[in-house]
């Protein structure tokens, strides 16, 4: 995948050599848990400071991205003292197989939690087969 720099808890996501980004801006790689259940695969991403507006997932051929904006800015009447959490964009990248049915992925996001919800196609289903007695 990328290489990353760790800073303050959070990985640091290095632009690779065929995207370049028009913010100049640090971005992070949202820590996920991914589960996979019997009719589908669930991706939670964490990404603080997000919102439905902010957030943006994309599917261009097997690679599906997520991209979330960030913008932190202290109210003018206060003046930071300090600080220790990076704020920045997020940015991840997945790639899919051919076993995500890729017309039906939804994606939700609340309180900076990306969900996505790949489903399954139906051949690559569990699936229980009959047995029958021979006559």
């Amino acid at each position: 995948m990328q290489d990353m720099a760790v800073e303050g808890g959070k990985r640091e996501a290095q632009a690779s050599e065929k995207a370049e980004r028009t913010r100049q801006r640090k971005a992070y790689l949202p820590d996920v848990d991914i589960i996979e259940r019997k009719d589908d695969i669930v991706i939670m991403a964490d990404m603080p400071g997000v919102d439905e507006t902010s957030v943006s997932v994309t599917l261009e051929k097997n690679v599906l991205s997520i991209n979330g904006k960030v913008d932190f800015d202290p109210p003018k009447e206060h003046r930071l003292a300090a600080h220790e959490y990076g704020v920045g964009d997020y940015e991840r990248s997945f790639t899919l197989s051919s076993e995500i049915d890729r017309d039906r992925i939804q994606a939700s996001v609340k309180n900076g939690m990306l969900r996505l919800v790949l489903p399954k196609a139906a051949a690559a289903r569990p699936r229980t087969i009959q047995v029958i007695a021979e006559a």
